[in-house]
């Protein structure tokens, strides 16, 4: 197809960074409320803005790209409104992004005044297309560009001498950019710069259109890390976009290739397809063990600040933050979750996660595990038992887990819905708890034997088929007298086949719930349940339960 060409491979040769790992957190940098904040349909005012710095700077941002201040009014005010108020901490460093215009560039270091530490991101376009399209001008003229606006720079800085200023130089479009043009603008810049030793200059190689596959953009990234000139005195940055959907892996790619920072939204809010998200970007490395710097312990707080900010909404399938990333549908997940939690509950706090399908531990960023099985016409047994249990603290034994699934996918696939904890329980107490059945309980009462050895005696008042009817049987205990007492009247011949039970809830408010299956002459195998705060007369009304299903 001839209107669109492969993007081209970047001349590499003995790559490294396929064989590396991240170890550790890069430098951060937040772009929401430049990047982001240019991407909205109604940009956030200067109240929205100073709520969304003291989000980051909770967050534990330690850089921050304030905004444009000579784009307008408001971004100048909001930028004096920080400084003015004293609202930026000791600790943080803010960012202005700026054209390489001589205008704006006294703009901007006019709203700097009075900061302690500030990255001044200057940048113009390189790459081939801007160059023909935008600009019509060659290589050499583009260069001029960069090297006046840095030479402006440097001297309106003097008029802020209490300002610690970082440059920083983008030559956007870096990734349409030919690498070894990339790296020939940004050396001059560095030269022109001419850095204090020890001072550092941080080139950010953006990802302005993803263009390219992550491999890609990581040969990028090593060959102008291999390439350009005093690298032990260069911050690389990353600034992905997303608009092939792969900014993160991109950007982690970028990482291995030799970056050192990285620039970014929360949950990638950006122009077109957005920015890279640095919260997907810095769990999937919390994931890995990693200290990320970053506290998104309560991820559910930041989000709804920043859809309130914003006016954006979050995907419920979002990474981490979605309403439905920690939930279940498919039986065999389902039954896997559970039964991973399960073994988790015995280990130390800090011991290694390990429940399948769940990358991390919801409870590290603020979620619970109350809704991570749901039930629905695709979801197996394990699912119906984990919500019994942990919503009413029925804990079936596992052979009755068949016949639960069954009664409940069927009901599923009735309504054609998503079931809630409570229709489940409803489902399950119609089927096995309420008198539904020929037989029903009315009385029961056991004698225990006089001596050891002897048997206790058990007296039944029932009814079957709307008959009252008296019942006596001797037996080794409460249900096992009652089933003989049950078994003599010649209704249906069974045996009992499985037993338990278990408490629910302590104290006075503690009951007994007893399961037991019966399985009749014909082999035919039914459980039932029952409960009440005697134990044995959960035991009898089990019985009944099983007994009404054959």
């Amino acid at each position: 197809m001839a209107k669109y060409q492969p993007f081209p491979a970047v001349p590499l040769k003995n790559r490294e960074w396929p064989d590396k790992q991240i170890t550790e957190k890069p430098m951060w940098c937040s772009v929401d409320l430049r990047d982001g904040n240019q991407a909205l349909e109604t940009p956030m005012s200067v109240e929205t803005k100073l709520d969304f710095f003291d989000l980051l700077v909770r967050t534990g941002f330690k850089e921050i790209e304030v905004g444009f201040p000579a784009a307008s009014q408001i971004e100048f005010d909001y930028l004096r409104r920080l400084v003015d108020e004293n609202r930026i901490p000791e600790d943080v460093t803010v960012q202005v992004l700026c054209q390489s215009r001589k205008h704006l560039i006294e703009r901007t270091v006019e709203a700097l005044r009075g900061t302690r530490r500030a990255v001044f991101h200057l940048y113009n376009s390189t790459s081939p297309l801007q160059r023909k399209v935008t600009f019509g001008m060659s290589k050499e003229e583009i260069i001029d560009i960069a090297i006046k606006g840095v030479e402006i720079l440097k001297e309106e800085i003097k008029k802020i001498p209490e300002t610690e200023v970082v440059l920083q130089y983008s030559p956007e479009s870096f990734s349409n950019t030919e690498v070894e043009y990339a790296v020939e603008i940004c050396n001059a810049v560095y030269n022109a710069w001419d850095p204090e030793p020890g001072q550092k200059v941080i080139f950010n190689l953006p990802a302005t259109v993803e263009s390219s596959t992550p491999n890609i953009h990581a040969d990028q990234i090593e060959w102008f890390s291999k390439n350009v000139d005093h690298r032990e005195n260069i911050l690389i940055s990353l600034h992905t976009h997303n608009d092939r959907g792969t900014g993160v892996a991109a950007a982690e790619l970028g990482l291995l290739a030799g970056a050192d920072r990285v620039e970014g939204t929360l949950f990638g809010n950006g122009e077109r397809t957005g920015n890279l998200d640095i919260i997907t970007m810095a769990l999937n490395m919390f994931s890995q063990g990693i200290d990320i710097g970053l506290d998104f312990s309560d991820i559910l707080a930041v989000r709804e600040a920043y859809e309130d900010y914003t006016g954006m909404t979050v995907h419920s399938r979002h990474p981490y933050a979605g309403d439905l990333v920690y939930t279940a549908f498919s039986g065999s997940h389902q039954d896997a979750i559970r039964k991973g939690l399960d073994l988790q509950k015995g280990k130390e706090e800090d011991a290694l996660w390990e429940v399948p399908y769940l990358p991390i531990d919801p409870k590290d960023i603020g979620r619970s595990y109350e809704a991570i099985i749901r039930f629905n016409s695709q979801s197996g047994k394990g699912g119906a038992a984990y919500l019994l249990r942990q919503e009413y603290g029925l804990e079936l034994p596992k052979k009755m887990h068949g016949e639960v699934g069954k009664l409940l996918n069927k009901l599923a696939d009735t309504t054609g819905k998503e079931l809630s904890a409570r229709e489940i329980f409803s489902a399950f107490s119609t089927r096995f708890l309420e008198p539904n059945g020929p037989l029903v309980l009315q009385d029961f009462q056991f004698r225990h034997p006089a001596a050891k050895g002897e048997k206790g005696t058990a007296k039944v008042t029932v009814t079957w088929k709307e008959r009252t009817l008296e019942l006596q049987a001797e037996g080794n205990g409460p249900i096992d007298a009652f089933t003989k007492a049950v078994s003599d009247r010649s209704w249906k011949s069974f045996k009992l086949t499985d037993f338990h039970e278990h408490s629910i809830g302590s104290g006075s408010d503690m009951n007994a719930a007893a399961y037991i299956s019966l399985t009749d002459s014909d082999g035919n195998t039914a459980w039932g349940c029952g409960l009440d705060e005697d134990i044995s007369k959960a035991g009898i009304k089990a019985v009944i339960s099983a007994f009404n299903q054959l």
